[in-house]
């Protein structure tokens, strides 16, 4: 990146971002952690993108979905971190 200093609206919408990470971070650490604590039996639907559907899940298959979900969010977030971290090096 070149030597010039971010304009505000650029560490405005950085900083916005990374509060949207992190909420979405919480939010799946919930999820996960609710599908964990599920008894067996129990049934498990997931909501069809943009809709008011429902269908009927594995609950093993979506607890996995949501890890992975979660992994990668905190990589994005991580990621973010240290490249805050570099521009204030330099």
């Amino acid at each position: 990146m070149s030597g010039r200093s971010p304009r505000p609206g650029e560490e405005s919408a950085r900083q916005r971002h990374k509060e949207e990470l992190s909420r979405r971070i919480k939010e799946q650490k919930i999820v996960v952690d609710e599908l964990s604590n599920l008894k067996k039996n129990r049934k498990v639907y997931r909501q069809q993108p943009n809709s008011y559907i429902f269908f009927l899940a594995d609950r093993t298959e979506t607890l996995s979905q949501c890890k992975n979900t979660l992994d990668e969010l905190k990589k994005a977030h991580q990621e973010l971190e240290n490249s805050e971290k570099t521009k204030i090096r330099k």
